[in-house]
This record gives structure tokens, C-alpha cells and sequence, in this order.
């Protein structure tokens, strides 16, 4: 989903605005691929964006300009994204029609899918390709996307009032998809799962043969870990964090932290199965082939073994820079390897470019 402003811009940078961090992402491309131009992940207080809700706008901006000024970065063009509550992502029939019969009839025909006042919203679609040559061509696959305007207004004006230009407003499944097929060989008819686990929202996205099948954002992610051990142990957010990266903690008794984050890891895993077994009943019982892991939550020890042995889908964990160039003497590759699983959604908008839908 995206608007243009304008008609060309270099280098668009990818901003991802996490409950947990903010990641930003700056690719250039060559004769021979991307090459990662600028990353970098700041870690974001707890209580300045709540379950995807901007609380402390003025922080939050100042962090945008921190990363901004610390990478001497000029250009102003920016592509971000939305997920969670405010966002809707449906794939509809609708009779067939072309492009600016459906721009005309969207908002009508979008009232019916959508469970809020529809001009509360701001909608954009896209017609899907039928993958069928037998498909009976009096209908058509229309993905419809519809943002609640005032999670639009929320974050857009923190862009702007750190000083960029928002250009393109993504959702995160389309990021995914994005950097999954600018890093991943798509075989026809294979499906895949792309799962990443924010700090408050964990989104699941599949894709059958590269093209859009199945997304459902849910309220849960690494957040869920934190308080949870904040709870038991009695202890602070930044020592819970801690013991979540696999660090010992005084009072954090390691058996007793085990057991918790085990319970933890079926409770995700138990809400990613039963949205694989959504997507079956309603997708002529297709397999999952396979599944791609990904965002700061999914670095929880023995989450993937768990989602491995639960769903008996392979598993790996995602790596957004697979087929990046990344120059040695430029970044720091430990650090480039330890934070991969958070940068999907920065890389899906860095690859963006204006005025593709």
C-alpha cells in the first residue's frame, strides 16, 4: 500500500517504528544487486510507543534525529509502515472491472469487510493476478488494505516533525514480502510463512509462488516475555530484558526462568498454528512448506525449536541481507548477524520505490 508525492527519489530510507526499537534501513542499488548503505537499530524506552500507540511523541522524534544526525543523513524521502489493530488487510472477490471502475466503487464495496466507519479509514487496493488458468473470469482477487486515519496522522507527523518526508506508508506484510523476494528464490506454487514477532504485535504473512496469500496481525510479541518476568522475578524492565537476550541476573533463577519462557513460547506458537490452520480452511487444505522467522521476539531461546516441533513445518530464521552486498570495512558484520532478525521490516521499505503500489 503506498501514496506518492513525488516522481523520483534516490535511496529511500526505511524506517521502522517499532513498540520496541526503531530500525532504519538505507539500500543502493548497483549494476549487480543492493548494497547496504546505512543500518541501524535504536532500542526504545518501554513506555514511549505502547502496542503500537505513539505515547511520547516528542521522544520518539528526538530519537529519529539522533539516528539521523549520528549518519549525516541529507535525504528527506522516507518510506514507513503500520500494523496492529488500525490495520486491515482482506483478500475479496469482486466482479470483474477495471482499475478506475474500482477506484470509483472501492469505498462501497470495501464497507462491507471493514469494521470501522469507512470514513474513519483510509483504503488503497490492489488486483490480484489470478494463479488459476481455469479461474472463471467474471470475478477477481482484490487484496483491499484500509488504515485507521488517525494511526496514519500518529506517526506520520512524527516523521515529518523530525524532519522527513513521508512518501510511501507501507503495512508490514507487503514489507515482508518485499524482502523475502529480493532475498529468497521463489519456487512456483511453494508456500511460505513469514512470521516476525515485534515487542507488541506479531505478524503472519503467507505467500504462495511469491505472491500474497494470507496475512493476520496479532497483540502479541517479546513484550509478553518482558512483563512477565518482570513479574515473577520482582524485578526491573531493563534487567528482564537481560535475562530475555540469555544473560544471568541476580534473583533470576534459571529453571524457574526456563519454565516461564517455555509456557511463553506455546503460547505464541499455539496462535501462529491456529492461524496456519485458518489459512488451510480456507485455502483448499494447502500445505505450509515452509517458514521464515523473524523480528526481535523470535531471538527468544528455543522459540524456533518450539515452532519447529509444533507445527512440524522447517523452520529457519529470516536473513533480511541474504542477498545484500555489505561492505566489511564499513559495518560491523557481528553486530550486522545479531540484529538481521529485526531489520525485515526496514529492508521490505528500503527496497521501495516511488510510485510502485
Amino acid at each position: 500500500m503506498g501514496f506518492s508525492l513525488f516522481p523520483k527519489a534516490k535511496n529511500l530510507i526505511g524506517l521502522d517504528i517499532g513498540s520496541g526499537a526503531i530500525k532504519l534501513v538505507q539500500l543502493t542499488k548497483g549494476s549487480s544487486g543492493y548494497k547496504l548503505k546505512r543500518f541501524d537499530v535504536r532500542v526504545l524506552e518501554s513506555e514511549l510507543i505502547v502496542d503500537g500507540t505513539i505515547m511520547d511523541s516528542e521522544r520518539v522524534i528526538a530519537v529519529i534525529k539522533d539516528l539521523l544526525d549520528e549518519h549525516a543523513i541529507k535525504e528527506k524521502d522516507v518510506a514507513f509502515s503500520v500494523s496492529g489493530h488500525s490495520v486491515i488487510v482482506k483478500k475479496i472477490q469482486l466482479p470483474v472491472m477495471s482499475e478506475e471502475e474500482l477506484e470509483e466503487s472501492i469505498k462501497w464495496e470495501a464497507e462491507q469487510y471493514i469494521p470501522f466507519d469507512i470514513n474513519d479509514v483510509n483504503i488503497d487496493f490492489h488486483i490480484l493476478e489470478s494463479m488459476d488458468p481455469e479461474d472463471a473470469r467474471d470475478q477477481m482477487d482484490v487484496l483491499l488494505v484500509a488504515v485507521k486515519k488517525e494511526k496514519l496522522t500518529e506517526y506520520t507527523s512524527v516523521v515529518t516533525e523530525a524532519g522527513l518526508s513521508p512518501v510511501i506508508v507501507d503495512v508490514d506484510a507487503f514489507t515482508l514480502e518485499n524482502m523475502f523476494g529480493a532475498n529468497y528464490e521463489v519456487m512456483d506454487g511453494e508456500v511460505v510463512a513469514l512470521v516476525d514477532i515485534g515487542a507488541s504485535v506479531m505478524n503472519i504473512n503467507v505467500i504462495k509462488g511469491g505472491a500474497f496469500a494470507f496475512t493476520r496481525d496479532i497483540s502479541i510479541g517479546g513484550n509478553r516475555y518482558t512483563e512477565t518476568i518482570q513479574r515473577e522475578f520482582n524485578v526491573n524492565y531493563e534487567q528482564a530484558e537481560q535475562a530475555k537476550r540469555g544473560e544471568s541476573v541476580e534473583g533470576i533463577d534459571p529453571e524457574t526462568f526456563s519454565n516461564i519462557v517455555n509456557l511463553l513460547n506455546d503460547k505464541i506458537v499455539s496462535e501462529v498454528v491456529r492461524s496456519f490452520d485458518y489459512f488451510k480452511s480456507t485455502s483448499n487444505n494447502e500445505d505450509i512448506n515452509r517458514i521464515l522467522l523473524s523480528g526481535g521476539g523470535a531471538k527468544v531461546s528455543n522459540l524456533l525449536a518450539c515452532l519447529e516441533e509444533k507445527s512440524g513445518i522447517p523452520v529457519e530464521m529470516v536473513n533480511p541481507f541474504k542477498r545484500i552486498e555489505i561492505s566489511e570495512t564499513q559495518f560491523d558484520l557481528d553486530f550486522i548477524r545479531e540484529m538481521a532478525p529485526l531489520a525485515s521490516v526496514g529492508v521490505g521499505l528500503a527496497l521501495r520505490e516511488i510510485g510502485d503500489r
